[in-house]
């Protein structure tokens, strides 16, 4: 904290106050630590479509909690109902989450698409900066 207040110029309580006003108002949701799945043994990355049964929305996204692979998942509009992002030890493990994934109860079908390569890693810091150059024109 003290070098993050060095480095930005401002007082360590000053730079506090900021930071638990942020919290508060929901534009911080979390820290670290940042963790790699590939670090902990699940290299494969997969982005599952799942098609559920009209009405049973709620009801397969609460299953998916249960599924530790499942690192992310959506409502979204387009081709399916959910988007999950997935993570697996190989090939083989990923194809057992998924046919968990299509034994829930609502589940109708799944579309599975593998990343190749992390191209941009997530990231805000650029949204971030541009908010701050439009709001200071």
């Amino acid at each position: 904290m003290r070098e993050y207040a060095r480095l930005l110029g401002v007082a360590r309580g000053t730079l506090q106050a900021r930071l638990d006003r942020l919290e508060r108002d929901g534009v911080i949701t979390g820290t670290g630590p940042f963790l790699s799945p590939a670090a902990l043994g699940h290299p494969v990355l997969a982005f599952v479509h799942i098609e559920v049964t009209q009405g049973h929305l709620d009801e397969v996204g609460d299953a998916l909690a249960a599924v530790p692979e499942i690192v992310e998942a959506f409502s979204i509009t387009g081709g399916g109902d959910l988007l999950t992002r997935v993570v697996a030890r190989d090939n083989g493990h990923l194809e057992d989450v998924i046919q968990r994934l299509i034994s829930l109860p609502g589940v109708v079908r799944t579309r599975t698409e593998m990343a190749l390569r992390e191209r941009v890693p997530h990231r805000l810091l650029p949204l971030v900066e541009s908010i701050g150059r439009a709001a200071g024109t």
